[in-house]
């Protein structure tokens, strides 16, 4: 078995198996947190509302707060809206969904896809310099938020190596393309358990904290 085979193969079925059980696992686990029953009387009861506007809200820097993050908050958004466009959008990737949804949709020309690509790489190489330089994000910083910015680089700066055929050291095409699906697999790995999982927290904590406070006769 080669190594692409592996990485199409074997490889590719036990990071998307662990990826799956990993999640599940973790937001089961989350749900299932012993809670206090609240046996207040609640002074609102707009609780659904209150949870989508700070679903809203909350994604927003409060004012106070945004001339000292706007860096940090504009290429946060950026990179992650660039890094899902070429993941859903570029050509050779909506067959691979397709195989397992049953179905594609229209992608982005190759070109198109190459200039996000090279723009969210770029974001996400100069957040991890800042991290590792700013005082104060040095102090905060863990292994976790290194590997975790490193593992979303590796599929991108891979993917340029692989499509653009460029080949360091004399490595094969297909030995690119095999690095490139385990970059991928690597980091579905290591997702359930890391804080790329904000994925599947940021949007429902914000909610439930929107509705908690509501229920307190506080907005959030």
């Amino acid at each position: 078995m080669t190594l692409l085979e592996f990485a199409r193969g074997p490889g590719l079925q036990g990071a998307l198996l662990i990826f799956s059980l990993g999640v599940a696992w973790r937001l089961v686990g989350t749900f299932l947190l012993a809670r206090n029953r609240d046996l207040a009387q609640p002074k609102g009861t707009s609780t659904v509302k209150a949870g989508v506007r700070a679903m809203i809200i909350r994604s927003i820097p409060p004012h106070e707060l945004e001339k000292r993050i706007t860096f940090q908050h504009i290429t946060g958004y950026a990179w992650h809206l660039g890094f899902f466009a070429v993941l859903l959008f570029f050509g050779p990737h909506v067959p691979f969904f397709k195989q397992f949804l049953g179905f594609g949709w229209p992608y982005l020309p190759n070109t198109a896809v190459m200039v996000l690509g090279a723009f969210t790489l770029a974001i996400l190489v100069a957040l991890l310099v800042r991290r590792m330089l700013h005082p104060v994000l040095k102090q905060i910083s863990t292994f976790d938020d290194y590997l975790s910015v490193v593992l979303v680089i590796l599929p991108l700066l891979t993917g340029f190596l692989s499509y653009s055929h460029v080949q360091p050291l004399d490595v094969r095409y297909e030995v690119l393309l095999a690095v490139h699906l385990l970059s991928v697999e690597a980091l579905l790995v290591w997702f359930p358990f890391g804080k790329l999982m904000h994925l599947f927290y940021a949007f429902p904590s914000r909610y439930q904290v929107g509705a908690a406070m509501q229920r307190k006769g506080v907005q959030a």
